[in-house]
């Protein structure tokens, strides 16, 4: 029976459909999830944790006493009562700088001490001596080390809120001005309707080289990444040592004989290379991004650590599900760890910024989970409870699933006799089965 010739096999419509769909399922998916999760982030957004600190001590003006940080703090929460996408927590100063410095909060609204005694001081009888007084103020403070875009969201919601307050509290002194009989000059009266400044500053600095809050989700995405390549390295290599795959180089290709092993052995085998080989490419990881580089980074020893394990993680699963699904498992490790683990990392969009369907997926996604834990290590000092816990018992978690469920499915195929070059009477192939020696260039 003559064979088919490549033009030939092109008009056959199995080839189109299948890789048709293929393709068509991908970019549909890559496309849905990529944007889906990103286009609208502020119409997604619920509860971003904001902190919102009263220091105010207070002021006596006109026989009683006014506690203006409070009315401040009350005109936030009341206005907050129809909007729930800012989560307003008022703590002291003190918890708000141990909130911002693990991450706990995307940015912070500060109230002075003062505040209530500047801004009476405005209205205040002055001696012709004395100078202008100091003009009251709110201080917005961002932490870009939580994430840039949900750093930005806090201190737009902190400064709309402060913005506001003056506003309000403008509007008092105005009236108190009037009651006066005394009248002001039209600056006077601009100045007394916004009366608050509101000042903008870094509530946890980074170094100049963290890529702005960034460099932990790249860090991140490149160990994801380096653990799929691994193991499709592997997962091919194995392949060919055992005889199942030929190896091109250039026009000379070459086959070793088929050596007669289990599913389990394969999958054991592959497992152990990937081990080794994310010793190597977890510290070159490092050596690149922070010797080379020169990335802002501290905890090295605990960072070689936490880059070798995910490496090794991300690779086994990978080697489970192509073990398990063979081909197909490319794929399918292509959408786990990439397609669905990107944009419900949080990483860039702040998880509170997101659709439903990713935040569910955040809680098992591997991204989120390796992103937080390197955030800790790079920004916060290796917190346990800034998301490195977390993260080192999702890995865990994940490295026995993938070997569960690898080994479990390798071991059912084998019992089955499932073998991957059957035999025609249903048993495993005989040693000679195989070509003995490298094929010719043109096989």
């Amino acid at each position: 029976m003559p064979q088919p010739t490549p033009p030939s096999v092109l008009r056959r419509p199995q080839l189109w459909i299948g890789t048709g769909l293929i393709a068509a399922v991908v970019s549909m998916m890559f496309a849905l999830l990529y944007v889906g999760g990103n286009v609208n982030p502020r119409g997604n957004l619920r509860d971003l944790p904001v902190a919102l600190v009263n220091a105010d001590a207070g002021a006596d003006a006109g026989g009683r006493h006014l506690a203006l940080g409070d009315q401040v703090v009350a005109g936030i929460e009341k206005a907050a009562e129809g909007d729930r996408s800012i989560d307003w927590q008022v703590v002291s100063r003190e918890e708000a700088d141990a909130r911002l410095g693990s991450g706990k909060v995307f940015g912070a609204l500060v109230i002075p001490a003062d505040f209530s005694a500047t801004v009476t001081a405005l209205t205040a009888p002055q001696p012709v001596a004395q100078t202008k007084p100091a003009p009251p103020t709110l201080t917005v403070l961002t932490n870009q080390a939580a994430g840039s875009i949900g750093s930005s969201m806090s201190s737009q919601a902190a400064q709309k809120a402060a913005h506001s307050a003056s506003a309000s509290i403008g509007q008092e002194l105005l009236k108190q001005a009037a009651a006066q009989k005394t009248p002001l000059p039209t600056a006077a009266q601009l100045k007394l309707a916004d009366p608050v400044t509101v000042t903008v500053a870094d509530g946890h600095p980074l170094g100049s080289r963290s890529a702005m809050g960034l460099s932990a989700f790249y860090y991140a995405l490149v160990l994801v990444v380096c653990g799929m390549l691994g193991a499709n390295v592997v997962n091919s290599q194995v392949d060919t040592a055992l005889g199942y795959l030929h190896t091109d180089f250039g026009p000379f290709r070459k086959r070793e004989p088929v050596q007669q092993t289990s599913r389990v052995r394969t999958l054991a085998i592959g497992m152990a290379l990937m081990l080794g080989l994310s010793v190597v490419m977890g510290t070159l990881v490092e050596v690149a991004t922070v010797g080379i580089l020169d990335m802002d980074a501290s905890h090295l020893g605990l960072l070689w650590l936490y880059s070798v394990a995910t490496i090794a993680v991300v690779g086994l699963g990978s080697l489970a599900l192509f073990a398990a699904f063979g081909t197909p498992g490319m794929l399918l490790a292509t959408i786990v760890f990439v397609a669905m683990a990107v944009p419900s990392s949080g990483a860039t969009v702040p998880l509170q910024a997101l659709p439903g369907f990713f935040r569910a997926l955040a809680e098992f996604e591997p991204l989120r989970q390796i992103t937080e834990g390197l955030r800790s290590l790079f920004y916060y000092g290796a917190q346990a409870d800034a998301g490195l816990t977390r993260a080192w018992a999702s890995m865990g978690v994940a490295l026995v699933a993938a070997l569960v469920f690898g080994f479990a499915v390798t071991r059912l195929y084998d019992r089955r006799g499932l073998h991957r070059i059957p035999h025609p009477d249903g048993g495993t192939p005989a040693p000679d089965a195989a070509p003995a020696g490298p094929a010719p260039a043109n096989a």
